[in-house]
């Protein structure tokens, strides 16, 4: 009960916003009041307490704060606002939007095709009506031509009789409305892709466009387009950096800027560029996909034109398989066209959302401030810091990554954006590229890049206090939760484009679900007597029974086989593997004997005398 009041009176307050702001002249989409509503709740600067209920006060206070944020016209952080709102409800990528888009064509299509299928067709005249719709149809789905076209209309009836003449319209209505719809889907693709071949040798073909040299022209001016709107943002984005800079190092103190218009201004400019490097890598992404296409639509039109030759006829399990993969090329060729134009339209919007800051700062003015002031480019900066590296061994619990021992290491996360963490806390949200090669700092399992190496030594220590600084810079200036891509620490307003496949919504809903209780018929527990009769000839059967057992002796006989047999069961353990020794190996050494015999040979002397000289050394000697 109290989440959905709640519900409701979060409703009322939008709905209430969006009048006031209308009355004033003013229309603004329901997303960004709701936006607008949690930004203002989440500023510290206006006393909410998110822990207890609105007071009616606090109702007014909000609604009245909300209005004269959305109303002011010269705050360049609601022009980033609508900005990301804007982003967030349209962009969808490639595969979302051609799922939608041959969804649409499926949906338009439906008419069509139940009336082909529901055909009940017995005269000659309705079966050539149903056969006028299915060329329509072919049309239709192939994109190849309109059906009002008489020449688009009769090259289709022209290919398609001769993959499926009239005389098979009766097998064609006898198949079930599934096999209907799959063949008519076959018969499309085969007839465009007759259509295509018939166009590359000459024969026809007046009324389909040249796909593949459209995106070869529209690609190239697509993406000059961007390139253009993306350097002069990160053009903006480095003056105003510089100038930033220079208000923090007081070397312009007769400033008349203000530093929070300039601040929410380089805001501004840096959402614009992250858009647009979307847009732009989706655009490269369509150039490469045309580019592989055009080379296998090449090498099948080849293909084609070797099997076919100058034949008259041709085996159908040889060109129907080329002719389907043609066709499913062509539907590719315009499925990125349709990419292309979507991409171009969001590209050509957003830049709507950059009058305010160009009105605040006008040319004239900022060149006159940067007189003096050195402004750099973000590649400049990481160049100027080349080379320099965090040293490791000064920091023992931390753990840092360097792109020469790290895997993969282009593709790690870095947080904030790539951008230096240390300096915008610091210097009051200045938002400097932070260089990945001086050491990216691995703290709970995510990454924290610095524009310097005095910078990461700072930051390094204590990380979670300047994280939370980061949190409550962003609390005031809300349009940086997603330019800093801080959804995690504030989930109630992650992007739409993240939350719409977690199937969440932009502001956090209010939980509720269906659903209902039912009393029990009986609450204490059954106490039902199994052995309970009503029927008393069952209870008269049941005392005979009894009774009879009264009488009713049991025997038992034992013989001398089976006296004193049992089962016996012994659990014994298990042998032990253990060993012991008995026989010490050991050994001494004595001393070696040295006995010397002198005067065997005998001599001058007639007799012999022989001398033993015992030179053996002691036993304690050695």
């Amino acid at each position: 009960m109290a989440h959905a009041q709640a519900e409701s009176v979060i409703k009322n307050i939008i709905r209430e916003i969006g009048q006031e702001c209308a009355i004033k002249g003013q229309t603004v989409p329901e997303t960004l009041v709701a936006f607008m509503v949690k930004a203002v709740v989440l500023d510290p600067e206006n006393n909410f307490n998110v822990d207890r209920t609105l007071t009616k006060n606090d109702v007014q206070k909000l609604i009245k704060l909300c209005i004269d944020r959305l109303l002011d016209t010269t705050n360049p952080s609601l022009d980033t606002i609508k900005m990301q709102v804007f982003f967030d409800m349209n962009y969808i990528n490639r595969v979302e939007l051609l799922n939608e888009q041959h969804h649409i064509v499926e949906s338009r299509l439906a008419s069509v095709t139940r009336e082909i299928t529901d055909s009940r067709a017995r005269t000659r005249e309705e079966l050539e009506s149903v056969y006028r719709k299915i060329v329509s149809y072919v049309l239709l789905r192939s994109g190849l031509g309109s059906p009002t076209d008489i020449k688009a209309v009769r090259e289709a009836t022209a290919a398609l009789q001769s993959v499926f003449p009239q005389t098979e319209m009766g097998v064609f209505l006898s198949l079930t409305k599934k096999d209907k719809e799959r063949q008519l889907k076959e018969l499309t693709m085969t007839v465009t892709g007759i259509r295509l071949f018939n166009k590359d040798t000459g024969k026809g073909g007046e009324s389909i466009d040249d796909m593949p040299a459209i995106l070869n022209e529209a690609i190239p001016a697509a993406t000059q387009s961007i390139d253009a709107e993306l350097h002069a943002s990160q053009q903006m984005a480095h003056r105003y950096t510089a100038l930033l800079e220079s208000v923090h190092e007081n070397l312009q103190g007769n400033i008349q800027l203000g530093s929070n218009m300039l601040k929410e201004a380089l805001f501004n400019v840096r959402q614009h560029e992250a858009f647009l490097c979307i847009i732009l890598s989706d655009v490269i992404t369509c150039a490469q996909e045309v580019e592989m296409m055009q080379k296998q639509f090449a090498a099948q039109m080849e293909h084609l034109k070797s099997i076919v030759q100058a034949k008259t006829a041709v085996p159908t399990s040889q060109v129907f398989p080329v002719f389907i993969a043609l066709a499913n090329l062509w539907t590719s060729f315009q499925d990125e066209i349709i990419l292309l134009s979507f991409l171009t339209n969001i590209a050509v919007n957003l830049h709507q959302f950059l009058g305010t800051h160009l009105q605040l700062f006008p040319d004239e003015m900022m060149e006159s401030h940067l007189e003096g002031v050195t402004v750099k480019s973000d590649q400049q900066r990481i160049e100027e810091t080349m080379g320099i590296k965090v040293d490791v061994s000064d920091f023992k619990e931390q753990e840092w990554l360097f792109p020469e021992t790290t895997a993969n290491f282009d593709q790690l996360q870095i947080q904030y954006h790539g951008f230096c963490a240390h300096t915008f806390a610091v210097k009051d949200g200045l938002l400097l590229p932070g260089n990945p090669t001086i050491g990216i700092l691995k703290h709970k399992e995510k990454f924290y890049a610095f524009n310097s190496k005095e910078s990461a030594y700072i930051f390094a220590p204590n990380p979670d206090k300047f994280i939370q600084l980061i949190i409550e810079k962003a609390k005031e200036n809300a349009e940086l939760i997603q330019l800093l891509e801080l959804h995690n620490q504030f989930e109630s307003l992650a992007p739409y484009t993240q939350v719409r496949s977690g199937d969440k919504h932009l502001l956090k809903p209010i939980t509720k679900c269906d659903s209902s209780t039912q009393t029990d018929t009986h609450i204490l527990p059954p106490t039902i007597v199994k052995s309970y009769e009503w029927n008393e000839w069952e209870l008269r059967r049941k005392a005979i029974k009894l009774a009879n057992l009264r009488r009713t002796l049991t025997h038992s006989v034992q013989t001398n086989l089976s006296h004193m047999r049992r089962e016996n069961f012994s659990q014994v353990y298990l042998l032990k593997d253990f060993s012991m020794q008995t026989k010490c190996d050991s050994s001494s050494n004595v001393p070696k004997p040295q006995i010397f015999l002198a005067g065997l040979r005998g001599g001058s002397s007639p007799t012999t005398h022989m001398i033993k000289m015992d030179l053996t050394r002691a036993v304690d000697e050695t």
